[in-house]
């Protein structure tokens, strides 16, 4: 579904709880074992890491891959030194569902983050049943709500997740530092404006904090797009490129540059 840019994040919010307001309550279980993505990224900080994304289509692209072979994507992506594997589970925008998330974390063993625009705590649990390691939690979609923002990440982080928190502007970075978050996305596409730049990375890093990981997400289809953010993050995050890839273990692998960092790594 195409979104009106104007109306980009407020449609999918207002479908969002129509989605959960739906959604039966799940008792979660305990979440599956694999590495801690923090440490991972903190380990390996000589050389740009990858966490590749299985989406199948977006509001921006339209359709981007819709007969692609999850789990064959997946293991693709661990195969070639992923650090983790993104799971669209949004049904409505981005043609995903959380039987696919499922069905990769049945088949591999790196972590697996749960993307999607997350607002309730049932969705939590679902993700955490579904065998998720990581969730993703948008600091845009809790605009004047810090509460509810904190509430949730101290809910996940208490049931033994991780959380990928994502920014889009300094704002939004400094109320992620504020929330105590470890690992921290700063998404290139504006989610209300709908335009991506790398720039909106570059522009951050100054106010970076050294105890932390930074992923840079959106807008990189290929090494000069990674070799531009290495020196400053930790981790990209990578989906429509290798979703279009012909050769994924290839391109991906050439995605995980050297780091030649501007303070020590």
């Amino acid at each position: 579904m195409k979104i009106p840019k104007a109306k980009f994040l407020e449609t999918i919010l207002a479908q969002k709880r129509q989605e959960v307001a739906q959604m039966p309550a799940e008792k979660p279980q305990k979440v599956r074992q694999t590495y801690k993505l923090y440490d991972f990224l903190k380990q390996h900080e000589n050389q740009l890491q990858i966490i590749a994304e299985v989406k199948k289509a977006s509001p921006s692209l339209g359709d981007i891959n819709l007969d692609v072979d999850i789990t064959v994507q997946a293991k693709t992506y661990e195969k070639a030194g992923a650090a983790m594997i993104s799971v669209l589970t949004d049904p409505v925008f981005f043609k995903g569902d959380i039987a696919y998330l499922r069905e990769i974390s049945e088949k591999v063993k790196i972590p697996t983050l749960n993307k999607d625009f997350i607002i309730d705590q049932k969705q939590i649990d679902r993700a955490i049943n579904a065998g998720a390691t990581v969730i993703l939690l948008i600091v845009a979609c809790f605009e004047n709500d810090f509460a509810g923002l904190k509430k949730l990440y101290t809910y996940a982080i208490q049931q033994g997740l991780e959380v990928l928190v994502e920014t889009h502007n300094k704002a939004e970075l400094d109320l992620a530092h504020a929330l105590g978050a470890k690992i921290i996305g700063v998404n290139n596409r504006n989610l209300k404006t709908f335009e991506v730049s790398l720039q909106n990375s570059l522009d951050l890093v100054k106010d970076f904090q050294a105890e932390n990981v930074y992923i840079s997400e959106s807008g990189i289809f290929g090494t000069q797009e990674a070799e531009r953010v290495a020196p400053y993050f930790n981790a990209i995050l990578v989906g429509t490129a290798l979703m279009q890839a012909k050769n994924v273990e290839k391109m991906l692998t050439q995605l995980k540059t050297k780091r030649q960092c501007e303070k020590k790594c």
